[in-house]
C-alpha cells in the first residue's frame, strides 16, 4: 500500500457537513485521488480514495446505503 503525501493538500469542509459545526468532513482534491479527514481531528487518521472509488462511496451516502 502506497501511503500519500498529504502535506501540501488543500482541505475544505463539505458542503455536507452538519450546521452546527460539530459534525464537519474536511476533504482534499489531490488529482487522482481524494482525501477526507475528521476537521475536529485534523492531525488523526485520513482517508485517501482514489476518484472512482470516492465518487461511488458519496453515491452511496447519497442512497441512504451507510448508517450515518
Amino acid at each position: 500500500m502506497i501511503k500519500p503525501d498529504l502535506s501540501t493538500a488543500h482541505w475544505r469542509k463539505s458542503s455536507r457537513s452538519g450546521q452546527g459545526g460539530q459534525d464537519c468532513v474536511e476533504v482534499a482534491d489531490l488529482s487522482s485521488i481524494v482525501a477526507v479527514r475528521d476537521s475536529k481531528n485534523p492531525d488523526g487518521p485520513k482517508l485517501a480514495l482514489g476518484r472512482a472509488a470516492f465518487t461511488s462511496l458519496i453515491a452511496t451516502i447519497r442512497t441512504g446505503a451507510h448508517d450515518l
